[in-house]
């Protein structure tokens, strides 16, 4: 739960889709007319002359040598280098997807995500927030997959190019994209519950729906943070600065009322946690947990919202949260 209405998705900048110069460039934005960017042409699996790589394989750095002294096609080229065997990706999913990239036109290599200060991409497939050689050409394919990606300006930057990268306007990039994991927005956890004390909220699961939180009758709201792990994941250790895939439901302790869930956003989410991105009681109740672990915070008003009003939260509000843990980069 961000501190403001919503939650923050922390979008890789760089991948980024170019914007204006009065836009942020870490927002989407909806080029006008004198910044329009190019139809981004329909990808096809091969084209001449294309580029080679060597060393290493699926999730490993590879290494991309361009055709000397050749021009690129022009056409926008996807080419499945090895499938993996894992779900296919569909539109909406989150996906986290490592990269390799070079600068076709210039030759130099481009900031990798397994260079020692490189991260994953954790998106949304088809959001229209990475550039199109991101956004678009791993819908349809299968987790565990290596992408040989060429792209055009139309699908990689455009008109305007990436002054972060070195990449101008006009530049053709080549990527190739290792697809970790794929989540759906309707993920969720499945899972025997350990009840939590019987001083605390009670949960109900309801599959692919918000739980529902039943309050303890007589109870005053607690001063301090409590939690409760009602599935222990076993997956990696949260770490402050991640960003993480989650589904919520969040109640007010006064009267039981649901004042937020994913559910009602249409499914799981992406925030940051442990930077102050979110409400204190999330930063201090998740980082730690586990991938994969469903957790009950109740959450005082001194590590939420304070005295300040959000939404249909009223001041001095005590919080409750059920929060599935889904994925951590």
């Amino acid at each position: 739960m961000r501190r403001t209405a919503g939650l923050l998705l922390t979008l890789p900048l760089l991948l980024a889709v170019a914007c204006s110069s009065s836009t942020k460039a870490t927002s989407p934005a909806t080029p006008t007319a004198a910044t329009a960017a190019p139809t981004v042409p329909a990808p096809v699996t091969e084209a001449s002359p294309m580029p080679t790589l060597s060393e290493g394989g699926f999730g490993s750095k590879a290494t991309i040598t361009i055709p000397e002294g050749q021009q690129p096609s022009g056409q926008f080229v996807v080419s499945t280098v090895s499938e993996g065997d894992r779900s296919t990706v569909s539109k909406g999913d989150w996906v986290t997807v490592n990269y390799t990239a070079k600068d076709w036109t210039t030759g130099k290599d481009l900031p990798s995500s397994y260079d020692a200060n490189g991260k994953p991409q954790l998106y949304q497939a088809g959001s229209g927030q990475l550039v199109p050689a991101f956004d678009q050409t791993v819908i349809g394919k299968k987790v565990g997959s290596r992408l040989l990606v060429v792209a055009p300006p139309a699908a990689a930057f455009g008109n305007q190019g990436s002054t972060q990268l070195g990449v101008a306007a006009g530049d053709t990039v080549v990527f190739v994209l290792d697809i970790m994991e794929s989540l759906p927005q309707d993920s969720t956890l499945s899972g025997t519950m350990t009840p939590p004390p019987a001083t605390m909220p009670q949960v109900k699961d309801n599959g692919k729906a918000a739980v529902t939180i039943t309050l303890p009758a007589g109870e005053a709201p607690p001063t301090d943070l409590q939690q409760a792990v009602l599935i222990k994941g076993e997956g990696k250790q949260v770490k402050s600065g991640q960003t993480l895939v989650v589904q919520y439901t969040g109640v007010l302790w006064s009267n039981g009322q649901q004042f937020d869930s994913s559910w009602s956003h249409g499914g799981a989410q992406a925030l940051q946690i442990g930077t102050g991105s979110v409400i204190e009681g999330w930063d201090k109740g998740l980082v730690g947990q586990t991938v994969g672990s469903r957790v009950l915070l109740v959450v005082p008003p001194a590590l939420g919202y304070k005295d300040a009003a959000q939404g249909s939260v009223p001041p001095n509000s005590t919080l409750v949260f059920v929060i599935d843990i889904l994925e951590a980069v």
